[in-house]
């Protein structure tokens, strides 16, 4: 994990929670976000591990702020199954994908470690990661699941996708959140509402703080 060094210093996008930018199904949204269990609904305990320590190579978070929970946002989805609309034919549904390469995963790090993919070193685990993405994993675990589509359309999008609709991220980027009903008005390139966060320049870091403190 990385120490965090803010771009929007002092912003909190919770502070609109209860203002004229978000609607009540806005907030209704974000506070289920909010309260991502942090135990699995759908995935078995080894599924589990094997999804929490996929989630932190994939998106590395900071130490000096809670973390978004997204082992859990992922095993919510699937408890809804929650898809995409659409799917590639060359892979499975989405429950049946994720259970099959969260399987394989470990499968392919006993193989090589003898160890399940949660317990071997950060360093292992990405090494492991970039045989999936080009293409370099045979297991029969697999069960005939392409692991490079899987790594490119479904660990991807699902954990990057997860990791910023949530809140703590929005704070990362200065995203206000959904923009209704308050919308924009200053479109034009470099200008900004009163209702958005501040950017940190160098050298002006404690006016963006200010700012930022204001914003509503």
């Amino acid at each position: 994990m990385s120490m965090h060094t803010s771009r929007y210093p002092g912003y909190d996008v919770l502070r609109k929670r209860d203002t004229p930018s978000w609607d009540e199904p806005t907030r209704k949204v974000i506070k289920e976000r909010l309260a991502t269990p942090s135990d699995p609904r759908f995935l078995d305990a080894v599924q589990w591990r094997a999804l929490e320590a996929l989630c932190a190579c994939i998106v590395p978070q900071p130490i000096d702020r809670p973390r978004v929970p997204l082992a859990g946002m992922i095993d919510m989805r699937l408890h809804a199954n929650a898809g995409d609309g659409f799917r590639y034919a060359r892979l499975p549904p989405l429950r049946e994908a994720w259970r099959i390469g969260l399987a394989a995963l470990d499968e392919e790090s006993k193989g090589r470690h003898e160890l399940p993919f949660a317990s071997i070193e950060p360093a292992a685990q990405n090494a492991l990661l970039k045989h999936m993405q080009h293409g370099e994993l045979a297991s029969g675990a697999w069960q005939g699941m392409d692991p490079q589509l899987f790594f490119t359309h479904r660990v991807l999008p699902d954990i990057c996708g997860a990791y910023y609709s949530h809140p703590l991220a929005w704070n990362d980027i200065g995203f206000g959140g959904p923009a209704n009903p308050r919308g924009y008005v200053r479109m034009y390139y470099d200008r900004r509402d009163p209702w958005e966060a501040v950017e940190a320049k160098p050298g002006k870091e404690r006016q963006a703080l200010k700012e930022n403190r204001r914003v509503r």
